[in-house]
C-alpha cells in the first residue's frame, strides 16, 4: 500500500517507518523541514519525503492523491503555546479537508485514554481531534493509550531520572493515581497491524498492558529491574505548581513538559476493555518487561527515537532549522579558534560524541554550573544529554544545544544554543585540510546581551582553548 506518515521525525512515528518498510509499503513521510528526516529516509527506495506544515493549509497540497492509508501522529506535550489546543485542532482540520481530496481510505489516529469527566487539558485537546477527524469520505480507526514505555519516552526518562538519582523521595499525591502503561512495542504492534484491516473502520479501541498501576508501583518496579533500594513518602501539601517544580529540578524535562505532565497525572487512567487484543493476536508484555526490553536497546545504542529529539522539548526553537544555519555576522560577538589535527578520523569521532555522559573535555565543571544556572531560569540545563553516544543528525537535542548541521563527510558540526540567553548563539566545529577551525557565535539582544558576552569572556577562553587542544590531539 501506499501510506502516509505524519508526524514522521516524532517519537512514534521514527519507530513505526521501519515497520511499514520491511512490510513492502511505499510510505510518504511528512516532515516541517527536510532538514530533520533522517539520512536512510532519502536512501530508501520505498520512502518519499513530503514537505508540509499542517498549520498551513497551503503548503499540502505538496501530499500526493494517490493515498491508501494515512497515519496521524501529530500532537504535542508542550504549554509552550497559551493556544495549543486551537494549534491542534487547526493542524487536524487542515489535515482532514486535505485528505478529503485524496484516495484515501483509512486514517490511523493514535490519542489518548479518556475515561473521566474531568479531563487534562491535553486529553480534552486529543478527544477533540478525535471528532474533528470523524469523516465520511475515509475510515478512521483511533488507538487510545495512556503512559507510553519505551527507550527514550518521556515517561520512561523521567522516572528514570527519579528513581536513579533520588534514594529517598517526599512526593506529591499524585503518585498515588492509577494508570495501565503500555510498552511501545505493543503501541507500534496495533498501529502497524491496523493498516488497511476492514474489521477496524470507524472503530475506536483503548491500548493498554496487563496491570493496572499507581506512578508510585511504576517508580518503585523500575528500582526492582534496576537493582535499586527505593522509599517514598507521598505528601498531599505540594500544589500542581511546586510538583511541576519538582519535576522540573530533578528530571531532564523542561517545565512546559513538567507541567503538562502534573496536569495529565492527577486523572486516573484505565483502559475499557474490549476484544482488540485477540483481534489482532497482540498479546501486550508486562510493565517491568518493558522497562527491562528498554535497557537492553539503551545497551546497545540502540534507541530510535526520543522524546527530548523534539522541538517542544525546549520551547527555544519553535521553527524550521534551516533559518539557523546561516550563522549570522553582522552586529555579533565571535570566538574563533583553529589548530593542526594529529588525525582527522579521530578528532572527527570525537566532536561526534561531544557532550552527554562524554562531556565538553575541559572545564566540564564549569559546563555543569551553566547548566544548573540555566534550570534556575527556566531553561533546560545539562540533563537532556544526548539520545546515541557517537552519532548526530540535524534536530538531536546535545545538552542544551540544538544540532542544526550534522556532517562527517563534510567535516562540518553546527549547534545551536538552547539555553536560556539574552541573545542567540551558534556554535561550530569545521575542519578543512587538516585544521581544526572552532568558532563560538553570539548575536546579543540589547545592552543585557552585551554586558553577558563580557562577563563569560574569561571563561570563554578557558573552556574553549581546552576543548580545541583535546579535539586537535584526539
Amino acid at each position: 500500500m501506499k501510506i502516509l506518515v505524519t508526524g514522521a521525525t516524532g517519537y512514534i512515528g521514527k519507530r513505526l517507518i521501519p515497520f511499514l518498510v520491511n512490510k513492502g509499503h511505499h510510505v510518504i513521510c511528512v516532515v516541517r523541514d527536510k532538514l530533520r528526516a533522517e539520512k536512510y529516509f532519502f536512501e530508501e527506495d520505498l520512502i518519499s519525503v513530503v514537505e508540509a506544515d499542517f498549520l498551513k493549509p497551503e503548503t499540502l497540497a505538496n501530499i500526493p492523491e494517490d493515498i491508501d492509508v494515512a497515519y496521524y501522529l501529530i500532537h504535542s506535550m508542550s504549554n509552550s503555546s497559551k493556544n495549543f489546543q486551537s494549534l491542534e485542532e487547526k493542524c487536524a482540520v487542515n489535515f482532514k479537508n486535505r485528505l478529503e481530496q485524496t484516495n484515501t481510505k483509512q486514517v490511523i489516529y493514535l490519542s489518548g485514554i479518556t475515561n473521566e469527566e474531568q479531563l487534562s487539558k491535553h486529553l480534552s485537546s486529543r478527544k477533540n481531534v478525535e471528532e474533528i477527524l470523524q469523516s465520511k469520505v475515509y475510515a478512521l480507526t483511533i488507538f487510545k493509550a495512556g503512559i507510553i514505555v519505551g527507550s527514550g519516552s518521556s515517561s520512561f526518562e523521567i522516572i528514570r531520572d527519579l528513581v536513579e538519582k533520588l534514594p529517598f523521595m517526599i512526593a506529591p499525591k499524585w503518585l498515588n493515581t492509577k494508570t495501565q502503561p503500555i510498552a511501545v512495542r505493543d503501541v507500534l504492534n496495533f498501529l502497524f497491524k491496523a493498516a488497511g484491516k476492514r474489521s477496524l473502520f470507524n472503530k475506536s479501541y483503548d491500548i493498554f498492558g496487563p496491570e493496572i498501576l499507581t506512578y508510585k508501583q511504576m517508580l518503585l518496579q523500575f528500582a526492582e529491574v534496576r537493582q535499586l533500594k527505593r522509599y517514598i513518602l507521598t505528601v498531599p501539601v505540594m500544589t500542581a505548581k511546586l510538583s511541576s517544580y519538582w519535576l522540573y529540578f530533578v528530571t531532564s524535562t523542561s517545565y512546559k513538559l513538567a507541567s503538562s505532565l502534573v496536569d495529565s497525572m492527577g486523572v486516573q487512567i484505565i483502559g475499557k476493555p474490549s476484544h482488540i487484543n485477540n483481534l489482532m493476536n497482540i498479546s501486550p508484555i508486562a510493565y517491568k518487561e518493558a522497562v527491562t526490553l528498554a535497557f537492553e536497546k539503551i545497551e546497545q545504542n540502540g534507541i530510535i527515537s526520543s522524546w527530548k529529539d523534539s522541538l517542544v522539548s525546549s520551547g527555544r526553537l519553535r521553527s524550521n532549522l534551516h533559518k539557523y544555519v546561516n550563522v549570522p555576522s553582522y552586529g555579533c560577538f565571535k570566538d574563533f579558534k583553529k589548530r593542526s589535527i594529529k588525525n582527522t578520523e579521530q578528532t572527527l569521532n570525537k566532536i561526534w560524541s561531544i557532550g552527554g555522559e562524554n562531556g565538553w573535555y575541559y572545564g566540564n565543571f564549569l559546563w555543569r554550573i551553566r547548566g544548573y544556572i540555566d534550570k534556575l531560569f527556566g531553561g533546560i540545563g545539562l540533563r537532556r544529554g544526548r539520545t546515541n553516544p557517537d552519532q548526530l543528525d540535524a534536530g538531536d537535542a546535545l545538552d542544551f544545544w540544538r544540532v542544526i548541521y550534522a556532517d562527517k563527510s563534510k567535516q562540518k558540526l553546527l549547534l545551536y544554543a538552547e539555553m536560556r540567553l539574552p541573545g542567540e548563539a551558534w556554535l561550530e566545529f569545521k575542519i578543512e585540510n587538516k585544521i581544526l577551525k572552532q568558532t563560538a557565535t553570539f548575536r546579543p539582544r540589547g545592552i543585557w546581551g552585551r554586558l553577558y558576552w563580557y562577563s563569560v569572556l574569561p571563561f570563554h577562553g578557558f573552556i574553549f582553548n581546552g576543548m580545541i587542544n583535546k579535539l586537535a590531539n584526539a
